[in-house]
């Protein structure tokens, strides 16, 4: 199943005036997302500097809810008290690697 993965920032200045603390959370929450992009779990992963407040978005191939519910519970970020929320997307398309593209 693929699904939207949603981290929300603690406020909307965050991207420019994180702690030091902050910093070391992103930090370990960038390497984590890493390692399931190479696992071929997650798809893709990046900030989104919306006007209204940044936030962190993920599309994810998970087994089930359940999958996505153990990787939100792993993820750094959410682990420091960040709110994330991750929803299905039924028929969700996802383009093949690079590689196997012609």
């Amino acid at each position: 199943m693929i699904f939207a993965y949603r981290l929300q920032s603690p406020r909307p200045t965050f991207v420019v005036d994180m702690t030091d603390e902050e910093k070391a959370v992103m930090a370990e929450h960038t390497e984590y997302w890493k390692g399931l992009l190479a696992d071929g779990v997650a798809v893709c992963f990046g900030a989104v500097l919306d006007p209204a407040g940044p936030y962190g978005l993920a599309v994810v191939e998970a087994e089930d809810q359940a999958h996505i519910e153990r990787i939100a519970a792993g993820d750094p970020a959410v682990r420091s008290g960040m709110t994330a929320q991750a929803h299905p997307m039924p028929g969700g398309f996802v383009r093949p690697a690079p590689s196997t593209r012609h």
